[in-house]
């Protein structure tokens, strides 16, 4: 009896441990690359380039082809930053790509 409850209590806490939270973290930027060869999507995120490879889990991996040069959002596993859960264009403007304003000719035409 003391057998089968330690190899259940075994089981329950490695299941437990395979469980993730579920969290992801997300990144907006514009495509800049794709490697099809490799399933390396290169992504310029607030002037720096982030490189995220792509698995046949990933949603939106099929179509990462015709996403270059448009702004994107990848969500990526919070704990494991290696796993892209997904690629989908993103409806607003990266941050970092916005046009930059000239504060000067705005105080201007306040003026």
């Amino acid at each position: 009896m003391k057998n089968i409850l330690s190899i259940l209590t075994v089981l329950a806490l490695a299941a437990a441990a395979q469980a993730g939270c579920g969290k992801t973290e997300s990144s907006k930027g514009t495509v800049k690359s794709y490697d099809a060869e490799k399933k390396a999507l290169v992504v310029t995120v607030g002037g720096s380039d982030k490189t995220f490879t792509l698995t046949p889990e990933t949603e939106g991996a099929d179509k990462a082809a015709d996403l270059k040069g448009k702004s994107v959002e990848v969500n990526v596993d919070k704990h494991v930053k290696t796993k892209v859960i997904s690629v989908a264009v993103s409806a607003e403007a990266p941050k970092g790509d916005e046009p930059k304003t000239d504060k000067k000719k705005k105080k201007e035409k306040k003026a």
